[in-house]
């Protein structure tokens, strides 16, 4: 019944097993994945049609895990998988990202890639199994792209390069990249680093490009044993080159010159004007659709031209130079921590909040639940641009922007122990012209210095870019918008003075070279560099202090056998301190506490109540009490947080007492004395022996407060 395809390799260790012909045999393309026990199915399928007036290449990549997966049961109510994950969505960019730009040029038929992860033995990330899964079902679809593309994970480990580290080795790694591409080049990096050279940055990408190799010849072999004809690209019509010549002569002047404006927003206006004359230059419906579609070959003409001839880009500057900076600090009274940093015409307003423990984000991964005490999250209104549009949830985007600037300064965040607060960061981009995800990344770092959260050292963010044509190349610093889209290259580097934290790729044209990189790294360095000096203006290091807007944290350590008492039956005692006091309150599994309040006094109240309900009675010691209870024999004293002791009649006062009721009532505060422990443990306290002692004179006392 199925006729099964099947190419087996050793790569890393392990062994990698793409399979097709027995699943999702409808699909185009589909591939089962298997890397260790990790299964990925993916599948690709094209529209054989293009929809009427369609002008772009309408891709999508959708990653998703199935909980089953990892052999759980989905959380929430409904008990089944909901909106895309963090992570699914970072996956799908992560794949998207390597295959866009090799499909052929003119397919502009609907094209959706699937990969589904059945199986995850929690050694071995999905992410590269569904990369490379999504490469070979493309490849044997007949869908006209113009793969295959190999990836591959590169940690760096005592000095030595590890392909595919598995899940959980990632913390003795100083380096977390991910390099994708094809047999000539590279067209994607995505990573995390810790203030890693740049030499060792290049020969991680270049240790990963040479490791997938295997995997793209093993696509091949399986190619060459099922692939489909390859699907019938319709032949350019003769009426092309006759439209283009037409359009060319009558807009490349006007269009040069809208160029030569420097002011984004004028320069636009100018350009939309020169496209509103299309209708008058071309009559023939037809005609005009393909001028549309050739309008923006021209504009890549005009902009890579001047600059590979002249080196002077569309604002005026070299390549090398980076736009004015302004950078500020404390801009919002009201926040813990807030950076207004300016570049050219992009802005970041980035504001961190400081919370405790319990605001920590709680992420319930295939591979286990954990919590996050860092949070960054990036926004992109549409009044950024000029626009006005519409406003919803985080977009891929604004996720993955967000995702590369938190991983740009995580590797130099504070540890718990130092800095034992949870931090959102929030960055709304005001304006937008070209590289907001790494002013993201500036702003970030003052707003969490401002805050008072301890830096290792401050991170810096550049965007470089790329002209590349026969004739010579142009590595661009801090790149303007225009310059992103007409490209060849969005090459993103965040690091501090010592070395690179971060590092983005992603390549418009089939590869890129070694040299090339090389340039841009190298480039990158000197922007970062002067970046940093700009934003040591405001501020060099993290304030000494808080806000006095944020909580105060204290912690304190109590025995692990005292964590019950404090908790209470159902959580009664911890609920009824931090009700009373205000403050909040987490207990760790070591007995290691921490009090939060804004308010000083709430938190030594709390504090108190925690330190008398997990003290011992000292024989001899005076504390203050409450009377609880009156019996004919004495009275029950609350003292110690919840701990009740007896004061026997005899011991009420120093004379003969006939009536307990005649010395205290219940409610009463009063001093004691610890007398002595009975055979039960039950404390016996006197009332008398502190009334007998003088002032200071008393043998200790203990200003531990009454219980409630």
């Amino acid at each position: 019944m199925f006729q099964v395809f099947r190419k087996e390799i050793i790569w890393g260790g392990r062994k990698l097993v793409l399979e097709t012909g027995k699943v999702a045999r409808q699909a185009d393309g589909a591939v089962m994945a298997t890397y260790g026990d990790t299964t990925v199915l993916c599948t690709a399928v094209g529209a054989r049609k293009i929809k009427p007036g369609q002008d772009f290449f309408p891709l999508t990549v959708n990653y998703q895990e199935k909980t089953f997966a990892a052999g759980k049961i989905p959380g929430g109510f409904f008990k089944r998988e909901g909106r895309p994950s963090e992570k699914e969505t970072l996956v799908s960019r992560l794949i998207d990202r390597p295959i866009r730009p090799l499909f052929a040029h003119g397919f502009l038929n609907e094209t959706q890639v699937v990969c589904t992860v059945l199986s995850h033995d929690l050694e071995n990330d999905p992410d590269i199994v569904a990369l490379i899964g999504a490469s070979a079902a493309l490849t044997i679809s007949g869908i006209p792209f113009m793969g295959p593309i190999g990836g591959a994970r590169v940690g760096y480990v005592d000095g030595q390069y590890v392909l595919n580290p598995k899940v959980g080795e990632g913390d003795k790694s100083q380096l977390d990249l991910v390099v994708a591409g094809t047999n000539e080049g590279v067209l994607m990096v995505e990573s995390e680093a810790k203030e890693l050279s740049e030499e060792i940055m290049l020969g991680a990408v270049t240790f990963g490009h040479n490791a997938y190799q295997d995997v793209i010849n093993a696509i091949i072999g399986l190619a060459e044993l099922c692939a489909k004809e390859p699907w019938a690209m319709p032949a350019p019509a003769d009426t092309v080159s006759a439209v283009d010549k037409k359009l060319r002569d009558a807009v490349t002047a006007e269009l040069t010159a809208a160029y030569g404006e420097r002011q984004k927003s004028i320069r636009q206006e100018k350009i939309k004007s020169v496209k509103g004359r299309l209708e008058t230059i071309f009559e023939d419906t037809a005609e005009r659709e393909i001028a549309g579609k050739l309008f923006k070959d021209v504009e890549k003409d005009i902009v890579r031209g001047a600059i590979l001839e002249t080196g002077i880009r569309i604002d005026g500057r070299d390549t090398k130079t980076v736009r004015p900076i302004v950078a500020e600090v404390g801009v919002l009274p009201r926040a813990h921590g807030s950076a207004l940093f300016t570049r050219g015409e992009t802005q970041a307003l980035v504001v961190t909040t400081l919370g405790t423990g319990q605001d920590e984000q709680i992420i319930d991964a295939l591979d286990g639940e954990y919590r996050e005490n860092f949070m960054l999250h990036y926004n992109f209104p549409p009044y950024s641009v000029g626009e006005a549009g519409r406003m919803g949830s985080p977009g891929r985007r604004e996720i993955g922007h967000g995702k590369l600037a938190w991983r740009a300064v995580h590797p130099l965040m504070p540890s718990k122990e130092a800095f034992p607060y949870t931090m959102r960061v929030v960055s709304e981009i005001t304006e937008s012209n070209g590289s907001s995800s790494m002013a993201t990344v500036c702003g970030t770092s003052l707003a969490l210095m401002d805050a008072g959260a301890p830096l290792v050292r401050p991170v810096a963010g550049i965007a470089m870019g790329l002209i590349k044509e026969d004739k010579g190349f142009a590595v661009l610093s801090d790149i303007l918008g225009d310059e992103d889209h007409l490209g060849d290259m969005d090459f993103k580097v965040a690091g501090t003075e010592l070395g690179v934290t971060a590092l983005q790729m992603d390549i418009k044209i089939t590869s890129i070279t070694e040299e090339i990189m090389k340039i841009a790294l190298a480039q990158a360095h000197d922007g970062r560099k002067h970046i940093l000096g700009e934003m040591a203006k405001a501020l060099t290091s993290g304030r000494e202090e808080v806000s006095g807007n944020a909580p105060r944290i204290t912690t304190i350590n109590i025995p692990k056998d005292k964590i019950r008492e404090v908790i209470g039956s159902g959580g009664k005692v911890i609920r009824e301190i931090c009700e009373t006091t205000g403050a909040k309150i987490d207990i760790e599994d070591d007995g290691t506490i921490k009090v939060s309040s804004v308010d000083s006094a709430a938190s030594q109240a709390a504090i108190d109540w925690i330190k008398g309900i997990v003290a011992e009675p000292e024989l001899g010691v005076v504390y203050n009490g409450k009377v609880v209870k009156t019996v004919d024999f004495g009275a029950f004293v609350n003292f110690l947080g919840s701990r009740d002791g007896l004061v026997h009649i005899s011991e009420l006062a120093s004379s003969r007492v006939g009536k307990v009721t005649d010395v205290v009532n219940v409610g009463d505060a009063v001093k004691v004395k610890v007398l002595g422990f009975d055979d039960r443990g039950k404390v016996k306290l006197s009332m008398k022996q502190v009334d007998q002692a003088t002032g200071t004179d008393l043998t200790k006392q203990e200003e531990a407060p009454a219980g409630e």
